[in-house]
């Protein structure tokens, strides 16, 4: 019982630093949010932070992990309610590309978590992204959608392309102007991939 209660503790903490932290990194920027402010306001010391996370940009990964969960959640219910899985990829990719415009996003996942964590497209959920773009196109070249392609080149290009057009809008003076540019530019490009019709 008393492990049980202790880890439901460290779970307890772990989730509000990683909250204050959201709130402080969305609000403020990675740079200027202060460790002692925030945690603070989630009413733990600075010894929390690094005995559960190393270091501030351990609970950087830490909120652009849960930050990418959920992206990833909302992605996956637009692909689903598209018409058709051709539909579905272009849908999701443009989805991708204007939640760029969402103040929380553009900063955490855009701006200051590729300044300091590295290329997006090496982080740990972009693996999994991959595959399910992978799959998706492997489907639709056996549907005769597609044309014959090499399907990790083809999804690699693709998510490349959304994550570029995303970089782009969030980095933006004036992101919504841009919005529709890009978002019309990729389903251009993407439509490229599929079979003439003869």
């Amino acid at each position: 019982m008393g492990s049980n209660k202790r880890a439901e503790g460290m779970a307890e903490t772990r989730d509000k630093l990683v909250s204050a932290a959201r709130r402080a990194f969305a609000t403020q920027g990675y740079a200027a949010a202060s460790m002692d402010e925030f945690t603070a306001a989630a009413g733990l010391t600075r010894g929390a932070l690094y005995h559960n996370f190393g270091s501030k940009k351990g609970l950087l990964w830490a909120v652009v992990e849960q930050i990418d969960g959920e992206m990833a959640e909302r992605l996956r219910a637009v692909r689903e309610q598209a018409p058709d899985p051709w539909q579905g990829l272009i849908d999701e990719g443009a989805a991708y590309i204007e939640m760029a415009c969402e103040p929380e996003i553009q900063r955490i996942m855009l701006l200051d978590g590729p300044a300091v964590l590295g290329d997006p497209s090496k982080w740990p959920g972009e693996n999994s992204c991959l595959q399910v773009t992978m799959r998706t196109i492997q489907s639709l070249i056996e549907a005769g959608v597609v044309q014959p392609v090499d399907v990790e080149a083809a999804a690699r290009l693709l998510n490349g392309a959304a994550l570029s057009a995303a970089l782009w809008v969030a980095a933006a003076d004036d992101p919504p102007s841009l919005l529709p540019k890009a978002v019309e530019a990729f389903r251009l490009m993407a439509a490229g991939l599929l079979r003439k019709k003869r």
